[in-house]
């Protein structure tokens, strides 16, 4: 398939055709063993595996392409449905390959696929030890199996042959042919395209290694296979580069060498383990001074400047576009606003851009300075940001947008914002929220799927030497086993964003929303629900608001009390008059945390002030 969608589908309605023996089900579940399938597309993914059915695409969790890996390895998946990521650096045994066709949309338009990347599809037929031939199939274009369908069911008839309306490829859409086909058998694979380029990140890492980095340098850019053009402008964008990192005060250079024989080092003051990750990661570096450190949202200033530079999570973007757009439509008709008036108006409204015209301003008077950043585009976007402002862990962002098919996406977006936000902000501008932040966003990451950060880890610190468990547990795609609760820090995060969370939706009387919340995080023993619609209407009586900014949001604003497995907790309300005796409260289960990998409560009242 050429679409995470179809691959999806396709397995859904194979269930119940495919027939696996009872041994082979067996040895299914205990390969699974304790696999922990976490999200609603892991609990689709364990119902189809325990039929002999895969699933394979580059929008799941890591931990579940590697799990389908494992299994297709042991002979145990009759069938897999993916799309081309099954064609590209993985070792799975395939007897035979079937192409639902021979066209693809690229992005930007749908054609027919190239020589290399039919063969690289194709040539996974055949299993290396076992077969002597492998076997590839080519479904016809759906209009061509409708044609021909409408003429068995006419039969030999002439009269209604003769009026038989024959369809055609829908318009806009590439079709294919046999003639195709043995075409692309034939044809030589295209020229590869050298994706080689230089970054920031590349020059910390040469020039801050042992020895001459100028002349490392030197080597790489005139050593590869780049045609000399290439390589020249490969020169050019390291100088402007470097300059770059000198003028930011990044690097440092020497005249004479020091005792490693480097010329060049990262400026003392920088925490150890900085880094430029991104292409743009300069000019987020340099953009951090225009925020206002005496602002209340300056830790939420710069999560949003840094992911102005990271790689845009385009299902989610769009899926939040959609959402405000719908928002919008709703409010304009609640006003008797006309439909062809609506359609106008929302036809600009995007994703939120937090900072967009500081940012873009930023941009444009450093392009000026440092002409390479042109190269590049700018993306302001929220997604961390959106996460903490609305309480969200994983499974909330991925059900409030229906991103169940692109959960490996979000994941690598988060743990590139996670890597960016530790190593990319300068240590002046690390505050304890920030580092809180940090803190949860990496324990969020483990208990979805620890496997893009245990690389991460590992290739920081390469010598560690890795044990057979490891080795196991990476193979098999989890390795997810601590304990929620096992890091304070984090799990403090997150029962803070629950509990602001109720004080949100609270706040714009969301009676539907606070029922579905308590719902969600209540142990099974909760003793204790607030009746939400009395409260409401108790506090509206008396206040005509209350704050959700960053001051309500403040750690002032909550007391945790931490006594043994179960903590108490009193969210206090920020009330126009500033009483402050209105409160949530309620109890955290540790126990139930652990278990759930999602904070749970066995109590949870309102305090209504006098």
């Amino acid at each position: 398939h050429f679409s995470q969608r179809e691959a999806a589908e396709r397995a859904q309605a194979l269930k119940g055709h495919v027939k696996i023996s009872a041994e082979t089900k067996e040895k299914i579940r205990e390969t699974i063993g304790g696999f922990r399938f976490s999200s609603a597309f892991g609990r689709q993914l364990s119902s189809l595996v325990r039929q002999g059915i895969g699933v394979h695409h580059a929008g799941m969790l890591p931990k579940y392409r590697r799990l389908v890996e494992k299994l297709a390895q042991a002979g145990l998946l009759t069938v897999i449905c993916g799309t081309d990521t099954l064609g590209v650096g993985i070792n799975v045994p395939i007897r035979t390959v079937l192409f639902s066709g021979l066209a693809k949309y690229d992005g930007q338009q749908h054609r027919v696929l190239r020589s290399r990347e039919f063969h690289q599809i194709a040539g996974r037929a055949g299993r290396a030890g076992f077969d002597t031939a492998g076997y590839v199939v080519i479904e016809a274009p759906e209009h061509e199996i409708e044609n021909y369908q409408a003429r068995q069911k006419d039969g030999s008839d002439p009269k209604k042959l003769k009026k038989l309306r024959k369809k055609s490829a829908p318009e806009g859409r590439a079709t294919w042919a046999e003639s195709t086909y043995e075409h692309l058998i034939n044809a030589e694979p295209e020229q590869m395209t050298s994706q080689f380029a230089v970054s920031s990140s590349m020059l910390l890492n040469v020039l801050s290694r042992p020895g001459n980095g100028f002349e490392a340098m030197k080597h790489l850019l005139r050593g590869n296979h780049e045609s000399r053009a290439k390589q020249n402008r490969h020169i050019h964008m390291a100088i402007d580069l470097f300059r770059g990192l000198k003028q930011a005060g990044i690097i440092k250079q020497s005249n004479t060498p020091d005792d490693t024989g480097r010329y060049c080092h990262v400026t003392d003051g920088l925490q150890r383990d900085f880094a430029l990750n991104q292409p743009l990661s300069p000019f987020a570096v340099a953009a951090l001074e225009i925020l206002d450190p005496d602002s209340e949202a300056f830790t939420l200033d710069i999560i949003s400047v840094m992911e102005s530079i990271l790689d845009d999570p385009s299902p989610l973007l769009r899926a939040q576009e959609k959402k405000e757009r719908g928002e919008e439509i709703a409010a304009l008709k609640a006003e008797g606003v006309d439909y062809t008036e609506r359609m106008a108006i929302v036809e600009d409204i995007m994703w939120p851009m937090p900072l967009k015209e500081e940012l873009d301003e930023a941009f444009e008077a450093y392009s000026e300075g440092h002409p390479w950043a042109r190269e590049f585009s700018l993306s302001p976007k929220s997604v961390v940001r959106h996460m903490i402002e609305r309480a969200m862990n994983f499974s909330d962002l991925i059900a409030a947008y229906g991103l169940a098919r692109s959960e490996g996406v979000i994941l690598r977006y988060l743990t590139d914002a996670w890597r960016t936000l530790l190593n990319t902000v300068p240590a002046e501008y690390h505050t304890d929220e920030l580092d809180d932040i940090i803190d949860w966003l990496s324990e969020l990451i483990i208990q979805v799927d620890s496997s893009l950060l245990d690389e991460w880890n590992r290739m920081a610190d390469p010598d560690t030497p890795i044990t057979d468990k490891e080795v196991e547990e990476r193979a098999f795609g989890d390795g997810s086993e601590r304990a929620l609760t096992a890091n304070t820090r984090a799990f403090t995060r997150m029962v803070r964003n629950v509990f602001f969370r109720f004080v949100e939706l609270f706040a714009f009387e969301k009676e539907d929303e606070l029922d579905e919340l308590t719902d969600r995080v209540a142990a099974e023993k909760q003793t204790s629900t607030p009746d939400w619609p009395a409260a409401l209407d108790d506090y509206f009586d008396n206040f005509a608001d209350l704050g959700v900014d960053a001051s309500a949001r403040s750690a002032d604003m909550i007391i945790i009390k931490e006594n043994g497995r179960s903590w108490s907790v009193r969210q206090i309300i920020d009330d126009p008059d500033g009483n402050h005796d209105w409160a949530i409260t309620g109890t955290v289960d540790l126990d139930a945390s652990d278990e759930a990998g999602d904070v749970r409560l066995s109590e949870l009242s309102i305090v209504e002030g006098d």
